[in-house]
């Protein structure tokens, strides 16, 4: 049974499944879908062409859906898309794509902690967590369960590989491997998420055969095309070539050891 709390305001174009509910003084504007067991707490602001998953929670003072922090923006029609089963706590912003027809992307059972924000065109893939105050430029991409510390700020473009983490308070201006632990101002990689990876029950020999490529790219000498030649001899591994196809998509270059801010 849909819970709608008296003092909330929901628009006529607003889609919303039998079993949501709504806190109170909270605002759905406009064409927002949302699905079953979803929860919106009170005062959040959901607008524009935004769909909201399954049995998401949304707290106190999110604004998902605003307008594009972007002056290319021309006020076209563009979308939100978020999953299922997140968790998207207070001050949360997201924001819809740039350009006519472009989206954000968010998958399912992320969370997003307080205040971080999700610019436009950003994709967010699943089991990512954000803690609070880490802020994703335009057009990033997060791939399935990378962990972004507090306070990090991410730049535009840049892609986040899955299973990584990053420090709290990092600066993120380069591709940060799928795999690694990352930190610093500019972020660098400081080995492999061996804990991580350890919790989501990589084996043993998986892991010693990620450090075995971490060595060889950044601490063989090879530069970045030479190490990737290299770790074809271990392209049986599906993470090898995870790591292999991540680093020749690259458009911003890879975040490599030693490397100091005036290279970037």
């Amino acid at each position: 049974m849909r819970k709608i709390h008296p003092t909330a305001i929901i628009s006529s174009q607003a889609e919303l499944d039998d079993e949501v509910e709504v806190g109170p003084f909270s605002v759905i504007e406009g064409p927002v879908k949302i699905g079953r067991g979803t929860k919106v707490g009170s005062h959040v602001h959901l607008l524009g062409y935004t769909t909201i998953g399954q049995y998401c929670r949304l707290f106190t003072g999110a604004v998902i859906g605003s307008i594009p922090q972007d002056l290319k923006y021309r006020g076209e029609e563009t979308y939100l898309v978020v999953g299922d089963y997140n968790i998207i706590r207070e001050y949360v912003t997201m924001n819809p794509g740039t350009a006519k027809g472009e989206s954000t992307i968010v998958g399912s059972h992320n969370l997003f902690m307080a205040n971080v924000h999700i610019a436009h065109n950003c994709v967010i893939g699943n089991q990512v967590i954000i803690a609070n105050f880490g802020a994703l430029a335009g057009h990033v991409v997060v791939e399935d369960y990378a962990i972004i510390g507090g306070l990090t700020g991410v730049h535009q473009f840049c892609r986040i590989g899955a299973h990584s983490i990053t420090g709290g308070c990092s600066k993120i201006t380069k591709d940060i491997l799928p795999f690694v632990m990352a930190d610093g101002h500019p972020a660098v990689p400081w080995g492999i998420n061996k804990i991580g990876l350890k919790r989501r029950n990589f084996s043993p020999e998986k892991i010693d055969l990620l450090e075995k490529a971490y060595r060889i790219l950044f601490r063989s000498g090879l530069n970045v095309s030479a190490a990737v030649e290299a770790l074809g001899k271990f392209s049986e591994s599906e993470e090898i070539r995870q790591i292999i196809t991540f680093i020749r998509n690259s458009q911003r270059g890879i975040a490599r050891e030693g490397l100091k801010e005036t290279d970037v």
